[in-house]
């Protein structure tokens, strides 16, 4: 995502749930590998139904205020739950105005990353922060890798009897290129495995010949990842060639992973669509953090 001598923070979407810490956690534990600030952002958009309560004013003025002192409130919390899990973090904390989509995709411009919870209980609307619409948006925009958390699930650790492992979708395209270079790292600073995946999916006639189509997606796979081996050389790398659905095999493959790296884009998708159908299925299925990665402009 970033050079070691990059200082850019790693940005991180603060929920009003006390409980929806994993996101939070990660990011911290990411930005203490790094060395880089943490940045935890609320955005306080317009007040809805959902918002009131019996204890929320009537009126407009006294309605907004009361969300920004529960804001600042919510804020200070993440603040001091980074703190203690990280004392050596630098911490620079945001309450901004605006819509969350809006406000993130601004602070991706200079981030190392924007890390987002995925709350898998989709009645609680008024968490714009775990909401999928917020991250799908995001994930289409932002201008540097987004990570989604899933809370309450599996969150892979490096378990005892081994280092762990990341795995990375390869399909030939700038977006999965990018990818790769994003998983690379990531397995460097955790000093993990990588599995470099190429899902193939045979074509429903079946005319042409299967050897030679699965030596070309050998080819792509094996060029995609040519010359990442030298600059980290320490990272084990294992290229596997999937037979099956892009989701259904990532997806399975996430499983005790440390996180799962795609491209926001591949050359599954159709020009003009916001986000990859591949991108869009593994933040709904997988087993671990996703790491949807834009094209290298």
């Amino acid at each position: 995502m970033s050079a070691p001598s990059d200082r850019r923070p790693i940005v991180v979407g603060v929920e009003t749930d006390p409980a929806g810490r994993t996101a939070l956690a990660w990011a911290a534990d990411a930005a203490a590998r790094r060395g880089v600030p943490l940045r935890p952002v609320r955005a306080e958009g317009v007040p809805t139904r959902g918002d009131r309560d019996l204890k929320v004013p009537p009126s407009w003025a006294e309605w907004n205020t009361e969300l920004h002192r529960g804001g600042k409130q919510v804020v200070a919390e993440a603040v001091d739950f980074v703190t203690a899990r990280h004392p050596e973090v630098e911490v620079d904390a945001v309450l901004a105005e605006g819509d969350p989509v809006w406000v993130l995709g601004e602070e991706s411009h200079s981030a190392t990353c924007v890390v987002l919870g995925a709350q898998r209980d989709t009645s609680r609307a008024h968490e714009v922060f775990g909401s999928a619409s917020v991250a799908l948006s995001l994930m289409a925009h932002a201008h540097c890798p987004v990570v989604v958390v899933p809370e309450a699930e599996h969150v892979a650790q490096e378990p005892a009897s081994g280092p762990g492992f990341y795995v990375v979708g390869v399909d030939g395209s700038e977006h999965s290129a990018a990818a790769v270079d994003v998983a690379f790292e990531e397995a460097t600073l955790r000093g993990a495995e990588l599995r470099a995946l190429y899902v193939w999916q045979p074509g429903p006639l079946r005319i042409f010949d299967d050897s030679a189509a699965q030596q070309e997606c050998h080819r792509v796979l094996s060029e995609t990842v040519a010359g990442r081996q030298d600059r980290y050389p320490e990272v084990n790398l294992r290229l596997e060639l999937v037979v099956g659905h892009p989701v259904q095999a990532l997806t399975e493959a996430s499983a005790r992973a440390l996180g799962l790296v795609v491209g926001t884009r591949g050359h599954g998708g159709f020009t003009g669509m916001l986000l990859g159908s591949v991108s869009q299925g593994v933040l709904r299925y997988a087993h671990c953090p996703v790491i949807a990665v834009p094209r290298r402009t």
